[in-house]
């Protein structure tokens, strides 16, 4: 992201906005930008800005940034966020943040810069009053969504928000970028995202699995190899490393590189410079690496398995991208995304069923659910998705313990609602093995059966979602 000067704007500032130049200023950024005072009011915007942020509204003058980009009548900063203005304000010096806006384009993620720009007079007349003034510039990410989408990142739990906001950070820079994450979390994605959101992003992306890449030919299928080089090489062959030029090379399971690649690597990236496979000539590489592993690289330094040297050159910038059991709160989002790169009609989740792929751990991630979510799609034929289209799921859930009886010969009155609950937690520790056969005895389908045991194990319900 391309950093803003300090900004010189007309003084003093008793005029209305027009006639101080501001409008003039704004158009000559591509951006939605705006000038704003000190009480968060907008005091000019340019036609970016208008035709992104005002949904509709006659003028966005004289209204909040707050009640423009988040529909809320308070600032920013208590809802929990970073405001920039407030940052801005009180350090004296800009300040950015990452935010979820609502656009034009429905919901987006947004960087969002505050730079004091100049300070005027609120009156005009001996006793003006000194305010602040202040230029907003917004990029919205074409990296990701805070929407369901037919592809790219989607989420919007804070885990999610912090990753998005951290590699928006890195993503404008040279550095080399090392993703932690549990297999299944997206790496690739991420990857994907930070290159698109670079300088290079124009150029090649190279995705390369180590892990499948056959040990005797991992430094061939990298560097490339000379014609001769090894029994089999009839021709010479362009390695990834090559094909990359100018663009972004991505490492997925780095760990798995065995150590005298490993050395090959670290000279790459120290020099920029390599050698083929049976070749002398020295061949310059230009590429920004981004390398990913679910395995602790730290560890395996320890054990000797991985370099040391390599490690602290690969992990200049760690970002970490949270399992899915820290980021519940975007699976329904996750649902209908993935739902809709499966098939091109809209398949409805039930409540149930919802219900119980937010209960579930996903060891496998993101990866896991998709593989739910399309076998779930196969089995319902199309039509609205059940609990009994997730056996996986079902067969997870847990017995409850059973509710302790009151005292014997003292009865306890309580609710029908409790004395359900009671009732179906000894049922379910008399015949819990056989679901449909409990269902047929209660009088109850197998749906409502799952749907009560869903509430059972938690009294919020889906009602919570």
């Amino acid at each position: 992201m391309r950093p803003l000067r300090p900004v010189p704007l007309p003084a003093p500032l008793a005029a209305p906005a027009h006639e101080l130049g501001f409008d003039e200023l704004l158009e000559g950024f591509s951006e939605p930008c705006v000038i704003i005072g000190d009480d968060y009011r907008i005091l000019a915007a340019n036609r970016a800005y208008r035709e992104i942020y005002s949904l509709g509204a006659q003028d966005v003058v004289g209204k909040t940034c707050h009640e423009i980009s988040h529909h809320s009548s308070v600032p920013c900063d208590r809802h929990g966020e970073v405001c920039p203005l407030l940052e801005a304000r009180e350090g004296g010096h800009s300040a950015r943040a990452f935010h979820i806006h609502h656009s034009a384009d429905g919901r987006v993620f947004a960087s969002v810069e505050v730079i004091p720009v100049a300070s005027g007079s609120a009156h005009s007349g001996k006793n003006a009053e000194e305010t602040p003034v202040y230029l907003e510039r917004i990029i919205s990410s074409p990296a990701g969504r805070p929407d369901p989408r037919s592809e790219g990142l989607v989420g919007e739990s804070p885990a999610f928000v912090r990753m998005m906001a951290t590699i928006h950070k890195v993503a404008p820079q040279t550095a080399t970028v090392l993703l932690h994450g549990e297999t299944g979390t997206g790496k690739e994605l991420v990857s994907l995202a930070i290159h698109k959101l670079s300088p290079r992003a124009d150029r090649p992306f190279v995705a390369v699995d180590c892990s499948g890449l056959p040990e005797n030919l991992i430094e061939s299928e990298l560097f490339g190899h000379e014609k001769g080089a090894f029994t089999g090489a009839h021709t010479r062959k362009t390695g990834l490393v090559e094909a990359a030029t100018g663009g972004t090379l991505f490492l997925d399971e780095i760990g798995e590189l065995p150590l005298s690649v490993q050395a090959k690597l670290l000279r790459l990236l120290e020099t920029n410079v390599f050698r083929r496979v049976g070749g002398i000539e020295p061949l310059h590489a230009n590429i920004r690496l981004i390398s990913a592993t679910h395995r602790n690289l730290l560890a395996m330094v320890q054990a000797g398995s991985f370099r040391q040297d390599l490690y602290y050159r690969l992990n200049i910038f760690p970002v970490e991208l949270p399992p899915l059991r820290e980021r519940r709160e975007d699976i329904p989002l996750l649902v209908s995304s993935i739902l809709s790169r499966l098939s091109s009609a809209r398949i409805p989740v039930s409540r149930e069923a919802l219900a119980l792929l937010k209960r579930h751990s996903y060891p496998g991630n993101v990866r896991e659910l998709r593989n739910i979510l399309e076998r779930a799609l196969i089995l319902s034929d199309g039509q609205e998705i059940t609990p009994d289209h997730l056996p996986d799921l079902v067969e997870g859930l847990s017995v409850p313990a059973a509710s302790p009886s009151p005292p014997s010969g003292v009865p306890r009155l309580v609710s029908l609602e409790e004395a359900e609950r009671h009732y179906l937690s000894w049922a379910l520790t008399q015949k819990g093995d056989d679901l449909p056969g409990l269902a047929k005895i209660l009088g109850v389908s197998l749906r409502t059966l799952y749907r009560k045991i869903a509430d059972l194990r938690d009294p919020a319900g889906p009602s919570a979602f």
